[in-house]
């Protein structure tokens, strides 16, 4: 995984036509120059195994690391825990090197690294995103990650957060020899990706003896969950809800009581159990109608 500055592009001043093309062919020399030879940042192998512990890598899982570097990341996470994976970096010596070293760890069966821009990578096969990017890279790949990657993808990241999408889970673990910074410590961020269910819901509760229509009033910010659940016209605020993954957990009080709905989103479905204010437990099931 590697730490490596965007190209720079932009912002040639207008001239003429000859010296423009000169120019450009200049540029594009250059910039391909600099692609092989611009060095990267390795993470410590320790950090390399805190970031799979932390995201609970298991043999089930494929791991997509974005600039692979020298691959550690994924010959870890296939030597260690089974897993499969897929490497992607933009440096074709990179690429080389990682897969010489996925054979001499004898996991070349199960990785693959791949020459190509992170951009322009399909997330979606992962059920782990793994990372070693600037802070404005990640926020450039968040909506990307969002769209592409399945509810319940862990994302985890060395020393570089999101804006202000809040990690699950933050963690900082020493990194003796690590090249950069100022102190020998790493700091590791993981996130899961949250089911998008903000919007209006229609459900039937069993409330006092009676099947009743609620209306849930969602609002979304990442994992965090807000909103009103409407009963008989009156409008109750929802309270200790969130998202993790495809879990969706709220309450609402209710006739002196708390109903509690938990349920698992899946396209325009939750669908789980609720507990009435009587202590009963029963199917549970809402639709998004807006």
């Amino acid at each position: 995984m590697s730490t490596r500055p965007a190209p720079l592009l932009r912002g040639v001043a207008r001239r003429a036509a000859g010296f423009l093309a000169a120019t450009a062919l200049a540029l594009a020399a250059c910039s391909a120059f600099a692609a092989e030879e611009v060095p990267y940042v390795q993470t410590p192998q320790n950090v390399v195994e805190a970031m799979l512990k932390l995201a609970g890598v298991r043999g089930n899982d494929f791991v997509i690391d974005l600039g692979s570097g020298d691959g550690r990341i994924l010959i870890t996470a296939a030597k260690k825990h089974g897993a499969r994976g897929l490497g992607i970096d933009y440096v074709a010596s990179l690429v080389q090197l990682a897969r010489a070293n996925a054979r001499k760890a004898g996991v070349a069966n199960r990785v693959t690294f791949v020459e190509k821009n992170i951009y322009d990578a399909d997330f979606s096969p992962a059920t782990v995103l793994a990372f070693y990017l600037l802070p404005d890279t990640n926020l450039e790949l968040r909506p990307k990650m969002l769209a592409e990657l399945r509810p319940g993808t862990r994302i985890v990241s060395h020393d570089g957060d999101m804006g202000d999408w809040p990690p699950d889970v933050k963690i900082v673990v020493p990194a003796p020899g690590k090249p950069v910074g100022v102190e020998p410590k790493s700091t590791i961020y993981l996130w899961v990706v949250p089911a998008m269910v903000m919007g209006e819901w229609k459900t039937t509760v069993s409330l006092a003896g009676r099947a009743t229509e609620v209306t849930l009033d969602l609002a979304q910010s990442f994992q965090s969950l807000s909103g009103a659940a409407t009963v008989r016209g009156e409008s109750i605020t929802i309270e200790r809800a969130a998202v993790r993954g495809p879990l969706v957990v709220f309450r609402f009080p209710y006739n002196g009581g708390t109903v509690r709905c938990e349920g698992r989103a899946s396209n325009d479905r939750l669908v789980g159990k609720v507990t009435t204010p009587d202590g009963r437990t029963q199917p549970w099931r809402a639709l998004r109608v807006n």
